[in-house]
């Protein structure tokens, strides 16, 4: 069995930065899965695993285009410090936050200014090349 579109596959991954650091890795969990081409995992790891067999192994570099996008200096936001609760003040923590429309937002507080808080919504892999190293462990036919 191959990937194609639609069929369902599960792999292990480890994922690295530029410098070789580890940034997450399902080695010992759990693999990941996912129909392929339903864009559930990043295009461009999607489009490198197309062809590939069950126990076959990848080394693929994904160009932030092609992964989580280069950071958007449009996606910060200032939130007054009144409207946080102060344990999720410090720079680096994680907020959750509704937009306009009702939509769970994540970011990062980024900036702890004297009355006002500046929020990073860049998803926090955005503007980085991504190397994976993947396996492939399970390929099932896609669904007729």
């Amino acid at each position: 069995m191959t990937v194609v579109t639609g069929s369902k596959v599960s792999f292990e991954y480890t994922l690295t930065d530029d410098n070789g650091t580890k940034i997450d890795s399902s080695v010992g969990r759990d693999p990941l899965e996912y129909t392929h081409g339903e864009g559930q995992i990043v295009p461009g790891l999607e489009r490198e695993l197309e062809g590939m067999k069950i126990g076959e192994s990848k080394e693929v570099t994904v160009s932030p285009e092609d992964g989580y996008g280069q950071r958007d200096p449009e996606a910060f936001a200032k939130v007054p410090k009144d409207k946080v609760p102060e344990a999720s003040q410090a720079v680096g923590s994680m907020i959750q936050m509704q937009d306009p429309q009702g939509n769970v937002i994540q970011g990062i507080v980024a900036e702890d200014r004297e009355e006002e808080l500046v929020l990073d919504f860049n998803h926090p892999l955005a503007g980085m090349t991504l190397h994976f190293e993947v396996k492939i462990l399970g390929v099932e036919e896609a669904a007729k």
